[in-house]
């Protein structure tokens, strides 16, 4: 988790730098202990408990007793009243919504199948109609959200809210996506790339929790990764940071979608593991592999590890450039768990430039197929704006 440095100032300003420093927190976790605020905050457990005292009473903060450990402690999280914000996901072949409160409690969520190759017009009228479905039936309406979050299965540049890659997602290039989808909804909205919010998901609340580095490789239709340092992502100039799908593994390889040739998605990308069957062998979709392979089918469990061994040697090369703590392993492909994950680890631990014990930790993502979503629930919240400054100081 990523930790506050305190600033000299007056004591007023002080306090209320303090009390900033506990919301961001908040936002950026969730919930926390009291413990861990003055950890991530670097105030004393004193100051924290009274800024939570002053920050409940107002109405701003919530807390309720829990047990870590063995020990009780108080949990503290932001107010549900404060507001609820929107999450969606585009992913190549699905959309996902979730609308949650501050707390980051899911409070509706919605899914449906998207066609191979849809596009920005569509799709985002879609989703504006079947926000507003949503936040009616829940009792509320568009302008009850305070901003949304979202995700695309492509690079995004950070200062234009623009595709940054040409071939990657057909459809939608050229456009600003966030500014068409704040024009149909009327809200704020804040994109990012579906590797980059499933990063911040497990960084901020997941099994990257706790790591200062973490990468989020999300293995699928298409492969990208999303890197975090100290609990915010690293995006790169033009916001393409972590795209692993499209390292080289052999220049002389398949032509990738991207127009290169033998990068890593053309080898353990899912149109790439499913083009290894004949067409009537029944393996549509990824799922339908990973399932194959969960009840014992030679053939899909063999590609499925061959896809973990060139997962494996491209986070090698990953390893060797950024040195995370941890590498946590979702989309598609991750359900199929140790079958993809052990040869993973192997390839990695054979080249990557490392000491023993000193590899990154590979785990399975915690929030499945939701864990884009949770990270643009995330993004939406780190745009919200929690007025503390109201609350009334001590004489």
């Amino acid at each position: 988790m990523a930790r506050f440095q305190a600033s000299p100032g007056s004591q007023t300003s002080l306090r209320e730098a303090n009390r900033a420093r506990v919301i961001d927190s908040l936002k950026r976790y969730g919930r926390l202990t009291q413990v861990e605020l003055a950890g991530i905050t670097g105030l004393s457990p004193a100051t924290v408990s009274n800024i939570v005292k002053e920050l409940t009473a107002a109405g701003v903060l919530n807390t309720s007793i829990t047990s870590r450990s063995g020990r009780r402690a108080t949990l503290v999280s932001l107010a549900r009243h404060l507001g609820i914000v929107a999450g969606a996901h585009f992913s190549s072949r699905h959309l996902h919504i979730a609308i949650a409160d501050a707390t980051r409690t899911i409070v509706t969520q919605s899914t449906l199948p998207l066609p191979v190759d849809h596009r920005h017009d569509a799709e985002l009228d879609r989703l504006a109609l079947l926000l507003s479905d949503m936040m009616d039936s829940i009792g509320g309406s568009l302008s009850d959200i305070l901003a949304i979050g979202l995700g695309l299965p492509a690079p995004v540049d950070p200062r234009t809210g623009r595709i940054s890659a040409p071939g990657l997602l057909r459809g939608w290039e050229g456009v600003d996506v966030a500014a068409s989808l704040s024009a149909r909804t009327g809200r704020p909205v804040f994109i990012d790339s579906e590797a980059n919010l499933g990063g911040l998901a497990e960084a901020r609340e997941g099994a990257a929790r706790t790591s200062a580095s973490s990468v989020y490789l999300r293995v699928g239709q298409t492969i990208s990764a999303g890197l975090v340092v100290g609990g915010d992502l690293f995006r790169g100039v033009n916001g393409k940071a972590g795209q692993i799908g499209h390292i080289t593994l052999d220049e002389n390889g398949p032509v990738c979608r991207c127009s290169n040739r033998g990068c890593l998605e053309t080898y353990a990308g899912g149109p790439a593991l499913l083009s290894l069957f004949a067409p009537d062998g029944g393996f549509r979709r990824l799922g339908d592999l990973v399932q194959a392979a969960e009840l014992g089918d030679g053939r899909a469990r063999r590609v499925i590890a061959d896809a973990g061994k060139h997962l494996g040697i491209a986070a090698a090369s990953l390893t060797n450039l950024f040195d995370p703590e941890a590498i946590v392993v979702g989309g598609e492909l991750a359900r199929a768990g140790e079958i993809l994950l052990a040869p993973m680890r192997h390839a990695l631990e054979r080249a990557a430039l490392s000491a023993s014990g000193e590899l990154p930790e590979i785990v399975e993502y915690s929030f499945g197929e939701w864990t884009e979503t949770r990270g643009a629930i995330a993004l939406a919240l780190d745009h919200v704006s929690v007025d503390s400054e109201s609350v009334a100081l001590p004489a």
